[in-house]
């Protein structure tokens, strides 16, 4: 299992709550109530931008080593995440979706017990040649 780990920057200031940056990954922050909830919410930025970027074909850049200058009351804390047990979630995820069909075949297939989400999802894949 593919595990990449970055360097965050926890920043406190007077502001309540906790800002969270990666100086490898730009653009991806974050920010909590408290360390807790503000390492969660890293977390999950990171996989989240992780994700956005593998998906639009950009691989993530490698770990520096470097570390960020600290400035008092911050920390900086090792983030690790999973890419591909998030990809997996978000691609399974199920969706809802509406499809219309003659009232009359509804009431059959209602009647028969029909589940139209299975049998949409099995038609598609043996449409588009996809083993299950």
């Amino acid at each position: 299992m593919r595990k990449l780990t970055y360097l965050a920057v926890f920043e406190t200031d007077e502001s309540p709550g906790i800002s969270v940056y990666f100086p490898d990954i730009p653009g991806c922050i974050s920010c909590g109530d408290d360390f807790d909830h503000a390492l969660q919410m890293a977390k999950e930025a990171l996989s989240l931008h992780i994700y956005g970027m593998e998906k639009d074909g950009e691989t993530p850049p490698p770990r520096t080593d470097k570390i960020p200058e600290i400035v008092s009351g911050n920390l900086i804390v090792p983030v690790s995440v999973y890419p591909d047990i998030v990809k997996d979630e978000i691609n399974n995820h199920r969706e809802k979706t509406t499809v219309t069909i003659p009232h009359w075949l509804k009431e059959v297939a209602e009647a028969e017990g029909i589940n139209y989400s299975r049998l949409l999802e099995t038609a598609i894949k043996e449409t588009l040649g996809i083993a299950s």
